[in-house]
């Protein structure tokens, strides 16, 4: 199929590809982690599995901005690796981890108030408790976390992605050993049940960060691209910098991640099983959604790089291909989600309840899986060119006016029940994923300036 190609396309297409399948693993391990969680947790008791999920809620509500602010290293990164600019590939990972150091403090503070908050936004009080232990134990890793995710932004900016991918993997194993051990008591380990299971998480953290740092320093990753640090480093200008492309990037996905948060309140308002249903299927396609994510980040990548050697062109060929391979793979997703409906969810559960309604919902997960995939590339392709508003707007108006009012209206005062919230996040998705294609389009790469950019 891809030698009908023309010779260009088939050069970039393979370029693309072959940022975006180490990418791709890396999301999919960085992901498996809560995965592992739910399905190990899952095994103790519903109530287990539904205090997990509201724990994930706040602190993936909470975490998902920050991530945001510090992915605005990206177009910074990229460009300058096109440009051929050390000095500011340096600086761009320098700020970035001055930038996840500031933001620490306040990410403490919001895992500080897990359990208030989902009390105060109308959750079970017991499975609120469950959350706020499972929040708890995960304090210490922040800045282990926020430190690592700069590293691997760097290195996915200069192209370097196998190292993270085998790290991520390997960190699976870890995850799988720890939580066995914490969560069912273990290898002379205490019972801990869903603190085993945060415990886990933060060990789990720890040991990918030293493992970054240590393949970064054995394999000499840095040569080309640092600068020692000084005062330039921690320069205001430099940080507003940063800012300037990540606030929009963390509104964007904090918007994004909150439609889906609120819409698992919802879920946890229609009851106990309704609410373990809905966790199955937002973690499968979750997990279905890591592999548009690693074309998107790939999409980020060879835009940016592209940009910066000065070829807006050729990245807007880039762009399309990424959407269209995009589309290719979300069509599996979706297939794989209807015809599994009723086997995938025996992983999580044995409840025939819960299994029920989820298999009800996975066909409507299904077909989202291509809009869904189209928003998150188009995404990437924005941050690649260093414009991170529009999506932020595509967002608010996507979910906020469209998708949560109708999930609330059709779970909450209509008949549909669990169906009816995910119809509701199906609906708006389309409409964000139209408005991305249509915006690239007219304003995409292409109509970018020809001199680099960083």
């Amino acid at each position: 199929m891809i030698r009908i190609l023309p010779q260009h396309v088939r050069i970039e297409l393979r370029q693309l590809l072959k940022l975006a399948g180490p990418v791709m693993i890396t999301q999919v391990g960085i992901m498996l982690h809560g995965v592992v969680d739910n399905i190990m947790v899952g095994h103790v008791s519903v109530n287990a599995l539904a205090g997990v999920t509201l724990g994930h809620v706040w602190l993936m509500g909470t975490l998902i901005m920050v991530m945001g602010v510090i992915f605005g290293i990206d177009p910074l990164v990229t460009q300058a690796h096109g440009a051929r600019d050390p000095r500011r590939l340096g600086l761009g990972l320098q700020r970035g981890l001055v930038t996840a150091a500031l933001l620490t403090p306040v990410l403490v503070g919001l895992w500080l108030l897990t359990g208030p908050a989902l009390r105060l936004l109308g959750q079970d009080p017991e499975l609120a408790r469950i959350a706020h232990a499972y929040a708890l134990i995960q304090i210490p890793a922040i800045p282990v976390f926020l430190a690592f995710i700069s590293l691997k932004q760097y290195l996915q900016g200069r192209g370097i992605v196998k190292p993270v991918m085998w790290i991520t993997l390997g960190a699976n194993l870890f995850n799988v050993v720890f939580n066995w051990a914490f969560i069912y008591g273990h290898l002379g380990a205490p019972r801990m049940e869903v603190t085993g299971a945060g415990l886990a998480t933060t060990l789990t953290r720890v040991v990918m960060l030293v493992a970054v740092l240590i393949v970064i320093r054995q394999g000499h990753l840095l040569r080309g691209g640092w600068v020692p640090w000084s005062r330039e480093s921690f320069s205001v200008q430099g940080i507003r910098e940063v800012l300037a492309f990540g606030l929009p990037v963390g509104v964007q996905l904090s918007l994004e991640i909150w439609a889906f948060e609120i819409a698992t309140l919802f879920a946890g308002r229609l009851g106990n099983h309704e609410l373990a249903a809905h966790t199955i299927s937002l973690n499968l396609a979750s997990l279905s959604y890591m592999l548009p994510l690693g074309i998107a980040i790939a999409a980020t990548t060879r835009v940016g790089n592209l940009i910066g050697e000065g070829r807006p062109r050729r990245a807007q060929l880039t762009a399309w291909l990424a959407m269209g391979t995009s589309a290719v793979i979300m069509t599996g997703s979706a297939a794989v989600f209807i015809a599994l409906r009723f086997r995938l969810p025996t992983m999580y559960t044995g409840d025939a309840q819960v299994i029920a309604l989820a298999a009800a919902v996975l066909p409507i997960a299904a077909a989202f899986q291509l809009v869904d995939g189209t928003q998150v590339v188009g995404s990437g392709i924005l941050r690649g060119m260093g414009k991170t508003r529009p999506a932020a707007v595509f967002n608010l108006v996507g979910y906020y006016v469209l998708a949560l009012p109708l999930a609330a209206i059709l779970s909450l005062r209509g008949d549909w029940g669990l169906q009816g919230v995910w119809i509701g996040l199906s609906l708006g998705l389309a409409s964000v994923a139209i408005m991305m294609v249509a915006w690239i389009a007219r304003r995409g790469p292409a109509t970018m300036a020809v001199t680099p950019t960083a």
